[in-house]
């Protein structure tokens, strides 16, 4: 069963960091374009950061640009997000998203597996 597995949310202040990881698990990911996406209370899903599975190139939001970097571990199967200077308005669920390309794809409605997402709360 084709499954992916987000992890590594929680509480931190802002300013920190946290990284988020997204293992699948029934299939490689070696090709597929993988994506993260967050959804806060009252809002509308935001694409976040997607990574293309060709050559690595990567897409960011501009809420996000400069403080958070997506990378692929293909030996792990496992795609990364790290973040870093987080504010309180980067607080929502993270989802991770995987659709058969070699290309960068950038709207959910493209995206054919999903995780269940993990929690990311920014509070002091």
């Amino acid at each position: 069963q084709l499954q992916l597995v987000e992890s590594g949310g929680g509480l931190v202040q802002p300013g920190g960091s946290l990284r988020l990881s997204c293992a699948a698990s029934g299939f490689t990911l070696d090709y597929y374009a993988i994506g993260w996406f967050r959804q806060a209370p009252g809002k509308e899903r935001e694409g976040v950061s997607s990574i293309s599975s060709s050559d690595g190139s990567t897409y960011y939001a501009d809420s996000v640009k400069g403080r958070f970097t997506i990378s692929r571990d293909n030996t792990k199967n496992t795609v990364y997000l790290q973040m870093n200077s987080l504010k309180p308005e980067d607080t929502a669920v993270y989802y991770c998203a995987a659709v058969p390309s070699r290309e960068l794809v950038l709207g959910y409605r493209e995206y054919d597996y999903w995780g269940q997402g993990t929690q990311v709360t920014v509070s002091s």
